[in-house]
């Protein structure tokens, strides 16, 4: 189900079934247009319960106290998911990063922006609404249960960790408190990711480096989310035409034989969150450009050649990686609300849709009993 689907429609107090409308009905009719438009300003303006206040502390009890099942609502959910999906783990993964990237880690992506997403994610991929729809049900469950008080900002951050732990990858700390933003990611901020498909090396420390991502082992670390997941032909067309090693051209066979399959990315194990995706690189069998171009990369390949001996080498700098991921400043500071109604929207576009649909069942009343 996508977003878009799955957006809470609102439903009118009104009954408009008749055809005509007494003056007391016109008048009760008026009032309960005016409750309805009183309880939505209600629901946005007032603050939301025993919500905790935001310190940037990485604790995993900072909403111990709010909602203390929440640990335990996203483990659920997640574990639930990965057994129905394996692929929805890569997709939490990349909205994690293609959200933290362009401007700290506030939901932007997840607000109803298509050409925004579809230039952050890319488009007709069936992951990404998948991983996006787990995060709206996973606020759903949690608000249901202690109110407005997560945002979809930390349930985003704690899902992926926890999907990464759950497929077999280290756990690490995410800083919670997190508020969602009013608006989706301006144009410019999105256009401003790198494109780690094709980006040289050079390129992409440059700009890891703008996030506070400097450490050049930040940038192999965050590639080894290339441990698990999938990707259409198109992605790595660059590398298969190319056809200069082995398994460039046994790319460009599979996706000439067979356009529409999806490659692994990672060709050893790639449904378990593991260290086999560097192994992998030392044999050539990187599928993007950027993966090979770490093990030609003279400083990247030490690294690489590390991680491939350790896997707690890895985990250890993915770790401290995805943490300082979760911290890229933002811009104007950690600005927002608590998205009370839905991830996909904002609390002033729920409001906006409840009014205007209370206002057109009062029209329709008046204009019957004229």
């Amino acid at each position: 189900m996508t977003p878009t689907a799955c957006r809470e429609e609102a439903t009118s107090p009104l009954n408009s079934s008749s055809s005509f409308t007494s003056a007391p009905q016109m008048a009760s009719s008026s009032l309960v247009v005016l409750a309805a438009m009183a309880t939505v300003a209600a629901l946005l303006l007032s603050p939301a319960t025993s919500l905790p206040v935001f310190t940037g502390d990485a604790s995993p009890g900072f909403h111990a106290a709010s909602c203390p099942q929440l640990d335990g609502i996203v483990w659920s959910s997640v574990e639930a998911a990965l057994r129905q999906e394996v692929a929805v783990a890569a997709g939490l993964l990349r909205l994690y990063f293609h959200d933290c990237f362009p401007q700290g880690c506030d939901a932007s992506i997840l607000l109803n922006n298509t050409a925004a997403r579809e230039t952050a994610l890319g488009p007709n991929l069936t992951i990404q609404p998948r991983a996006m729809q787990l995060i709206e049900s996973i606020r759903a469950r949690a608000h249901a249960v202690c109110g407005p008080v997560v945002s979809c900002a930390d349930i985003t951050l704690l899902a992926t960790r926890d999907i990464i732990v759950i497929s077999g990858g280290p756990w690490f700390n995410v800083p919670q408190g997190n508020l969602d933003s009013l608006a989706p990611a301006a144009q410019e901020k999105v256009f401003d990711l790198p494109a780690p498909k094709t980006a040289s090396v050079a390129t992409l420390v440059e700009s890891f480096a703008t996030r506070g991502l400097g450490d050049v082992a930040d940038l192999v670390a965050l590639s080894g989310a290339h441990t698990i997941g999938r990707s259409q032909c198109g992605s790595f067309e660059d590398r298969s035409q190319r056809a200069d090693d082995t398994f460039s051209r046994k790319l460009a066979a599979n996706c000439s034989k067979h356009p529409e399959r999806l490659q692994n990315l990672d060709v050893i194990t790639p449904d378990l969150f593991d260290n086999a995706y560097y192994k992998a690189l030392g044999f050539n069998q990187g599928v993007f450009t950027s993966d090979m171009a770490l093990v030609k990369n003279k400083t990247t390949a030490a690294i690489v050649k590390r991680f491939a001996e350790s896997k707690d080498a890895f985990f250890g700098q993915f770790a401290r990686s995805m943490e300082k991921l979760a911290r890229v400043p933002k811009p104007a500071g950690n600005v927002g609300e608590i998205r009370r109604f839905s991830c996909f929207r904002s609390n002033a576009q729920r409001a906006d849709a409840a009014v205007d649909a209370a206002g057109e069942e009062e029209e329709e009343g008046f204009s019957a009993s004229a």
